[in-house]
């Protein structure tokens, strides 16, 4: 029997968790939840009859983090693999869980191991375990697992878990390996901006100086330019300072990350290239969550979160919306303006021939191969045009300064 102290005590440690979820109907609710931990709000949820898109612990101002941590996803990756086979040989999955954390180095990964082996002990599902850390496993991957657990194909919903985050991990890292070598280019021009303009002119301004010549007026603007920079360069890194943390705010808040993407997408060249990207991951999120037995309304509530672009979260959001109101999928798929004419096709065909899932994987194949053509188009376009910007920065310098002495040298030699 418990003490009114070790109730109080325990009322202490609830949580209040901020939900989204879809009732028995379909409808998205919203709402707060008083748990113990992430992993026992979500099975409250269920419970309850509500399934689970969103899950975040509304924590006190002591309690915020400054910076959130996330496994690596390759970490999750060779996670899922692993996890796969010890299913298809048999393995309990608590005994598997305990393998695999032994001999996983990495230090968040192993934590996030250990804490589910003490849910599963504690009589938590694997997916309810899953979701306590979502700092590991994105509520897809949770989504996914649950449905997995019901129709009692773990081992091959893991593998194929494995391969998507497999090929998501190669997309993110060709366009990383893409953007490289502008990005140091780029830097190495801002480095020579930066010399330039604070070490070498201020010498030319007190030579120029003690000989009073009359100077040209390319080399007048260039001093003029250092002097500004030079005098006033607390304001030049105030700007950026200021410029970043309005980029960092607004991707913060619901409105601001809209208005960014939106502003992303219409970019030539950048938009389709973000475009690819989404694409791939929607489509690929989406194929393996019907793969796996999900719901065509909870894996595109999924998916939209999953989309990792805000334009793209509404619009998928509003075409499940329709879609639940008995409109179909792919005439409000259409509607939205955001998805291509090949996908179009493809949803449709999948949408009528039953074979939703194989066309999606095929869209997902096809926007990939998209991705990296158009990923090679824009560091073709950039990387020259980041050239020809420090180009003519160094060229205008050398023209200042050549000119410059070439009229002192005609003053001195008419003198």
């Amino acid at each position: 029997m418990k003490t009114a102290k070790s109730e109080k005590s325990a009322s202490k440690d609830l949580s209040r968790f901020r939900f989204d979820a879809l009732d028995n109907t379909g409808a998205k609710v919203s709402g707060i939840e008083m748990a113990m931990s992430s992993g026992a709000a979500h099975l409250a949820l269920l419970e309850r009859g509500f399934q689970p898109l969103e899950l975040t612990e509304k924590r006190s101002l002591l309690k915020l983090e400054i910076t959130k941590k996330k496994v690596p996803r390759k970490e999750i990756m060779h996670f899922s693999r692993q996890m796969g086979v010890f299913m298809k040989a048999g393995i309990p999955i608590m005994e598997a869980l305990e393998v695999i954390e032994q001999e996983t180095t990495e230090k968040l990964m192993k934590k996030v191991l250990q804490d589910m082996i003490i849910d599963l002990r504690a009589g938590d599902t694997f997916a309810a375990a899953a979701a306590s850390h979502p700092e590991a496993f994105p509520n897809y991957y949770v989504g996914i697992l649950e449905s997995a657990e019901l129709t009692g194909n773990l081992d091959t919903v893991l593998n194929q878990l494995a391969d998507y985050i497999e090929r998501d991990v190669e997309a993110r890292s060709t366009l990383t390996s893409a953007m490289i070598y502008p990005a140091v280019v780029a830097c190495m021009s801002v480095v020579v901006v930066v010399v330039l303009a604070a070490f070498v002119m201020p010498r030319f301004v007190v030579f120029f100086n003690s000989l009073h010549a009359k100077l040209p007026l390319p080399t007048r603007m260039l001093l003029g330019a250092t002097s500004i920079f030079t005098h006033w360069w607390f304001v030049f890194v105030g700007m950026i300072v200021i410029l970043v943390g309005g980029f960092i705010a607004m991707r913060r808040s619901q409105e601001g990350r809209a208005r960014l993407d939106s502003l992303i997408l219409k970019i030539p060249v950048l938009g389709l290239l973000v475009q690819a990207a989404v694409l791939e991951r929607v489509c690929r999120v989406l194929s393996s969550m019907i793969r796996a037995g999900v719901d065509l309304p909870q894996s595109m509530a999924v998916t939209a979160d999953a989309s990792n672009n805000a334009v793209y979260r509404k619009g998928i959001e509003n075409i499940r919306d329709e879609m639940m109101q008995g409109q179909g999928l792919a005439e409000p798929l259409a509607r939205t303006g955001l998805f291509p004419g090949a996908a179009q096709q493809m949803f449709r065909v999948g949408e009528e021939t039953g074979t939703l899932d194989a066309q999606l994987e095929t869209a997902a194949v096809y926007y990939h191969r998209e991705l990296e053509v158009r990923v090679k188009h824009f560091t073709s376009l950039f990387e020259p045009a980041v050239i020809i910007m420090m180009g003519v920065v160094v060229g205008f310098v050398a023209v200042a300064l050549i000119s410059a002495m070439y009229g002192i040298y005609s003053q001195v030699k008419v003198g």
